[in-house]
Formats: structure tokens, sequence, C-alpha cells
């Protein structure tokens, strides 16, 4: 025993196996995120929260981030997620909708004139109310991007807390406002979340997956946002308007996939405090509110131009994440590739504008 003892001593506790806790992992952490976000889109079914799926669970993973727990959720996982995501709204298109494409240009040019004002308005409001320096304040107020935009605020040396938690808070609320301003203006989203027609059989499922990932390769080396959810989206558009074997996604697949993507929403707070979001929180619903007002604006003519429903069009302009508009378009009826059409432009614009108008200060 003293034998034993000495040499466990000798050897150091740093050479002795350790036991691993699961919860520590990143498979356990996204199990303990997938678990806090099914008991948030429990509670936002009971409140009849719209699109519930979504919403509820993107405030419970966020609160639960603000408290301390560790959320997550691993790319493989999300990575998965993209794709049924894509593969259930590409199901959506049809010959109707390609009919009104050459009127489009009108929201892209409508979509740029805004991403500029945004811009523009957010740092003004940010710098003359919450004392942000010019430059934080046009990154914290830059109505997308976020990866883009951290990355700017770390190479100029910018507040990065501060920037990354307003541009977080925007995420959420606009996550959360969209749904209540589409329910204002009309828009029945009940029952709306689960795809209506023939499932898709097991053999199709896999063939486009297949198909999916090939094409979201060769859209990455594109530099295309998103490009498993836009992959996916693009290959079962295809497959639908080919007529080889129309279908939709199974609701086995498509609920998972929007408990998941409201999760990866509230994991953007992984780490920050309360402190910090209390900071942060005023400015956040500053530039949000600026952001619903300006798209509403915008999407109101265009709507009108274009003969489309108010609410599809402001759910195009609303600066929130790629995914998860898209996402809600599908739930709203709206035209899949219009709305991933003019998010994809407000990306372009922004990874234009951005730094031009930072290199100007």
């Amino acid at each position: 025993m003293r034998f034993c003892g000495w040499l466990r001593k000798g050897r150091g506790d740093s050479e002795l196996p350790m036991k691993t806790n699961f919860r520590s992992t990143p498979w356990g952490a996204t199990l303990l995120t997938l678990a806090v976000a099914c008991v948030g889109a429990a509670l936002g079914w009971l409140i009849h929260a719209p699109i519930y799926l979504l919403t509820g669970p993107a405030v419970a993973v966020s609160l639960a981030g603000v408290v301390g727990v560790r959320v997550q959720v691993h790319p493989h996982f999300r990575e998965g997620c993209f794709v049924v995501l894509g593969l259930t709204v590409g199901a959506g298109f049809s010959t109707q909708a390609l009919e009104t494409m050459q009127r489009w240009p009108l929201a892209f040019l409508m979509m740029a004139g805004l991403t500029w004002a945004t811009m523009a308005a957010c740092r003004a409001v940010l710098v003359r109310f919450f004392d942000y320096a010019p430059r934080s304040a046009l990154l914290a107020g830059a109505p997308g991007h976020l990866s883009f935009v951290v990355a700017m605020a770390e190479q100029a040396g910018s507040d990065v807390v501060r920037v990354s938690v307003t541009q977080s808070v925007r995420l959420l609320l606009l996550t959360l406002v969209v749904p209540v301003v589409a329910v204002a203006m009309g828009v029945d989203l009940d029952g709306a979340m689960m795809p209506q027609g023939a499932v898709w059989p097991l053999w199709v499922l896999g063939v486009l997956a297949v198909l999916a990932l090939g094409v979201s390769v060769l859209l990455g080396r594109w530099s295309v946002p998103a490009p498993l959810l836009i992959g996916a989206m693009l290959v079962a558009g295809v497959w639908q308007l080919s007529g080889l074997r129309s279908g939709v996604m199974p609701s086995w697949l498509v609920m998972p996939a929007y408990v998941a993507l409201g999760a990866l929403i509230g994991t953007r707070f992984a780490g920050v405090t309360l402190a910090e979001l209390l900071r942060n929180l005023a400015a956040g619903l500053a530039i949000t509110g600026v952001a619903v007002i300006l798209s509403a604006a915008g999407a109101l003519p265009v709507a009108w131009a274009l003969g489309m429903q108010p609410s599809h069009v402001l759910l195009a302009f609303a600066p929130g994440g790629l995914e998860t508009m898209i996402a809600m378009g599908l739930v709203m009826g709206a035209v899949p590739g219009f709305v991933a059409a003019c998010h994809m432009t407000r990306l372009m614009v922004l990874s234009v504008l951005l730094p031009l108008m930072a290199g100007r200060r």
C-alpha cells in the first residue's frame, strides 16, 4: 500500500486517468442545450406563442446561457439541421413563384438602400444616446453578418463584447418580434409549422441529402453564406420543379430542426453575463426598433409594386439571421427564393459597405 501510494505520488496526479464528465463534452452540452430548448418549446406551446418551436427554444437557451449554463449546438448536428431546413424550404418552390422573379430586382435595390440607411441611423443612435465610439457603433448597428462584424471588431480593436452582445440582442429580438408583427398584420400562423402534402419516401430523402451536400461544397468555395442551407434549398427546389417525385419533408425531421435552430439562436448568449446583457439591452432594443421601422417603410411600397403580401416583404427585409428568416418565411407562406435572395443581397451589400464606412473613420 505504501509503495502504491508512493508510486501514485511520484507519478503525479496529472498522469492518472481522469474521469470525464459527459456534460462537459461538446455532445453532452448539446444534449443539455436541446433539453432546455424542448422545455422552451413546450412553454411556448402552452402560452400560444407564435412559431413556438422556434421562439420558445430561443428564449429558453438564451436565459440558460446568461445564468451560466454551458449551451452549445454541436457543429455536425447544426449542419444536419441546416440540410433538413433547406430541403423543407426548397419543397415550397413552385412555377407560380418563378414567374414573379423578373420583378425581384426592385426589391434588391430597395434592400441595398435600406442596408445603408439602417447602418447610418443605428450608428447615429448608438453614438448619440448610448455613448458608443463611432467605429463600435457602426459595427454594433450593422444589420446582420454577425461573424464578419465580430471579426472586424477584433481586428480594429473595438469593444468586441459590447458589439457582440448588442448584435445578439438584435438577433433574438427580431426572432421574437417578426412573428408578432406578422400576426398583427393578419397572418395566420396556427398549424402552419408543419409541411402539408405527401411525404417524401426515405430513398428520396437520401438522394436529396447527398445532392445537397455536393452542391453546398461548391457554394462554400464560392463564399456563399449558409451553403448547406442554400444548397439544400436549391436541390429540393429543382427536384420539386422537375416533377420527378413531388412531396414534403416528414414532420419528425422538421420539428427537431426548428427546435435546434431556436437553440442555436440562444447560444449567441453563451458566456454573456447578466451585467453585460443588462448594460447593452437598451442599445439592442433601440437598434432593433430602428431596423424594424426602416424595414417596414421599405417593405410597404415594394409589396405594392410587386403585388406581394406586406408581411412577406417585411420578413425578407427584416435584418435577422439568414437561416431564421428563411425558416420563418416557410411558416408564413412566403416565396422561399424571394426571402433567401433578399437576405443574401443584404449580406453582400454589408460585405462592401462595412469596410468602406469603417475606413472613412
